[in-house]
């Protein structure tokens, strides 16, 4: 039998209403503690979870984002795309807030997201924003794509997307190694659009040096009167 406050929260979900359903799921811990909350967002349909952890207010922590399992995590996190967020900016802020909380063990979270059926996807739209720096750090271990050396891992450890190529790359190159080609393909088709562009553009500024030149206008011969009061037309 589903618990009332799945049902609770979900009906506020279908509202609208994410802060009212984040609120009632919180209130649960101080009733029966964290692990009624796991067991709670075990049962919360993961687009139900979704929509309460894409809505992640950095200026509040959020016992939800804290309390979340890797496995629960990763479920809600591939259906993401269903928003069609260009930018990506709730899955990034959504990764940042879970993976880097203090105690994380981000690797559980990475195992997690990569065994389920788009995980890797949505790691990937998640560096989408960043592909040229990603690319030039597979190939020189620099973010700057004007510089050439190893960047120190100190400089590195942001608690976003730098830090998560990092790892990445360092401790799960199984999961880089699917991401990276992706990244390299978006960045020939983004160059490709923008070739097509500027030469469309050109074509436009460009008068065309083939055309005819315009036939001018005829003009009518001048009128003379000679002596004998005769009009001539020369």
């Amino acid at each position: 039998m589903e618990h009332p406050l799945v049902v609770q929260a979900s009906d506020l979900i279908r509202v609208g209403d994410i802060v009212g359903a984040e609120a009632a799921l919180v209130a649960l811990v101080d009733v029966e503690g964290d692990r009624a909350l796991v067991a709670i967002l075990d049962e919360l349909a993961p687009k139900d979870l979704l929509a309460v952890i894409r809505e992640y207010d950095t200026s509040k922590e959020s016992l939800v984002n804290l309390l979340v399992t890797p496995e629960q995590f990763a479920r809600a996190l591939v259906l993401e795309r269903q928003y069609a967020d260009r930018t990506h900016a709730h899955l990034r802020g959504m990764i940042n807030s879970v993976l880097f909380r203090d105690g994380v063990d981000i690797g559980e979270f990475l195992h997690a997201i990569g065994e389920i059926d788009g995980g890797v996807d949505a790691l990937t739209n998640y560096l989408a924003e960043r592909d040229e720096e990603v690319a030039h750090f597979a190939e020189t271990g620099s973010f700057n794509v004007h510089e050439t050396g190893e960047a120190p891992k100190s400089q590195i450890m942001d608690h976003d997307w730098m830090e998560l190529t990092w790892t990445l790359h360092h401790e799960h190159e199984d999961m880089f190694m699917q991401i990276l080609p992706e990244l390299k393909k978006r960045i020939r088709e983004r160059q490709r659009q923008e070739a097509l562009e500027e030469l469309a553009l050109l074509a436009l500024q460009e008068p065309d040096e083939e055309a005819a030149p315009a036939p001018k206008a005829p003009t009518r011969p001048a009128r003379i009167v000679n002596p004998t009061g005769e009009e001539s037309a020369l």
